[in-house]
């Protein structure tokens, strides 16, 4: 459902759009690279005090690389919701004009199609907008909040959920990564709000010039090849490059 997300959502002219929240950073030394004259380092120090922590909430579109981020101290329901439907709101409004509702039933089944095989699928409500977003997120309790959920189904907001352990499959932990490595490391921030102003600048110069991101891209690709040119064994993920000649009992014969 969530590689369908990313490959097929554009097609179908729905925004995907994914949600993380990166942290917490502390006020350490973070070893890395830095620009330095030959022969003087950057010494940083071995030992650093606790001035806080500071956490990063972040909304990233795969198709375009751009991200919208803003640096807090918490990611509590209280700050983490109105800042998502201040932003959302603020995405949803730069899309194109949604097209009139004339078929109800047609799209109720596109809503109904981002929830097939879902074990616990969620409640749409009986009227439902024009689908315009498909948004991807873990399914931490913050992000499964009645409230929340009903007002993105009232914007025409689709929440996809990654399942437990599976971060992977949502694109913002990429982009954070990056941002992180970034604007943390040869760093030593001694203040929270230091490490916020990293993060939120070293994201402003990403925006500046993003990189868009593929799902699986070419690499996905050549894989995908490359099984095909093997042959599975059952009992395991175990391929050969050659069938393995197995014994028809009924035949009595090697086939």
């Amino acid at each position: 459902m969530i590689e369908d997300a990313y490959v097929i959502g554009p097609q179908l002219g729905l925004a995907v759009w994914t949600e993380d929240e990166a942290g917490p950073y502390q006020t350490a030394p973070y070893a890395g690279e830095s620009w330095h004259p030959a022969g003087q380092p950057l010494r940083l120090p071995h030992e650093h005090l606790r001035n806080g922590t500071a956490k990063l909430l972040v909304l990233f579109e795969p198709a375009s690389g751009q991200a919208r981020v803003q640096g807090v101290s918490s990611t509590a329901n209280a700050v983490l919701h109105p800042w998502m439907q201040q932003e959302l709101t603020a995405i949803l409004a730069a899309l194109p004009a949604a097209p009139p509702l004339e078929d109800a039933a047609a799209n109720r089944r596109l809503w109904q199609r981002w929830q097939e095989g879902l074990r616990w699928p969620l409640g749409l409500p009986e009227m439902l907008p024009v689908l315009r977003l498909l948004l991807v997120l873990d399914n931490l309790a913050g992000h499964l909040s009645r409230a929340l959920v009903c007002w993105m189904f009232t914007v025409g907001i689709m929440p996809l959920y990654t399942p437990l352990g599976g971060s992977w499959l949502n694109m913002a932990a990429s982009f954070q990564r990056i941002l992180k490595r970034r604007a943390l490391e040869g760093q030593h921030p001694q203040s929270s709000a230091e490490i916020i102003t990293l993060l939120e600048h070293t994201a402003a110069g990403w925006n500046r010039q993003p990189t868009p991101f593929e799902w699986g891209g070419r690499r996905a690709e050549r894989r995908r090849r490359e099984r095909l040119r093997r042959h599975a064994l059952g009992g395991s993920g175990a391929y050969t490059r050659r069938p393995v000649r197995w014994r028809n009992p009924r035949a009595n014969q090697w086939q």
